[in-house]
């Protein structure tokens, strides 16, 4: 048999899977101890006790100054402004893209401004976006859906360009309205192409919503992240970038779940 052909099991699987991540971690122990054995005091690869410390520390101890407890609070700032973001950018992803799509007119006028907006660094206009909206909780949200946004605009508007032709003429046929055809024939197609799409964009959105907390913000992930750097706290600063990217791999799985639950024609 081919390699290309040969699958491997669920556990072969699982067992693929975690070994990148074992030898990340042989690999860091190792680096880890050969620098603490030259300098006890260094700060750069913290030993995994060390490590366990600050863990202990933010996550189950509440803080001295305002009895919360920061990793937990963080996550929740964090987690808000990005899950608002994300739903504010994917109702205009929908609103605007399934029109482009369908509606030559509608089209013709904003595609181009869709794709001019789309070519816009994001972070380029964040100093724009605190003059216009302040350093409060908008201007971060904001930064989030004007980065996603023309992304899911321009996603949505080529699923819905690719749909079969046939479909649309044998819905006239019927007696089918414009508003009825974009509610019955293409609506049900698109949104599990956009639920895709929003987990495409995720990454783009972390990038975005860490850039903004990490310049004006007083919580979240991103933000203390940045705080703590000035005193090389690597040992607070590696388990806040591990627990980002087990909250990237939940929300990504989340959605996928979603989509096989509520459609499972897609994909098959």
């Amino acid at each position: 048999m081919r390699l290309l052909n040969r699958r491997p099991g669920n556990v072969g699987s699982l067992v693929s899977a975690a070994m990148p991540f074992a030898l990340a971690l042989v690999v860091y122990v190792a680096a880890s101890g050969v620098r603490l054995a030259d300098n006890p005091d260094d700060k750069l690869l913290p030993s995994l006790s060390t490590i366990g410390e600050a863990v202990e520390r933010v996550a189950f101890e509440p803080d001295r100054r305002t009895g919360d407890i920061i990793l937990w609070s963080d996550t929740a700032a964090s987690l808000q402004r990005l899950l608002i973001g994300i739903a504010v950018a994917a109702l205009v992803g929908l609103a605007v893209g399934v029109p482009n799509g369908l509606l030559p007119w509608f089209g013709a006028f904003w595609s181009p401004w869709v794709r001019a907006l789309s070519m816009i660094p994001p972070l380029a206009i964040l100093p724009i976006l605190f003059i216009a909206f302040g350093i409060g909780e908008l201007a971060k949200v904001m930064l989030i859906v004007l980065g996603t946004a023309p992304f899911l605009m321009r996603d949505v508007e080529q699923r819905v360009r690719e749909l079969p032709r046939e479909q649309l003429v044998k819905a006239q046929t019927l007696d089918g309205t414009t508003w009825q055809i974009a509610l019955r024939v293409v609506l049900p197609q698109v949104l599990p192409r956009l639920v895709d799409g929003v987990r495409l964009s995720l990454g783009s959105a972390w990038l975005f919503l860490i850039a903004a907390e990490a310049i004006a913000s007083t919580d979240g992930l991103g933000y203390r992240i940045f705080l703590v750097r000035r005193y090389l706290a690597m040992d607070v600063i590696l388990p806040y970038v591990a627990w980002i990217t087990l909250l990237a791999f939940a929300l990504d799985f989340a959605l996928r779940k979603l989509n096989r639950r509520c459609f499972p024609w897609y994909g098959a």
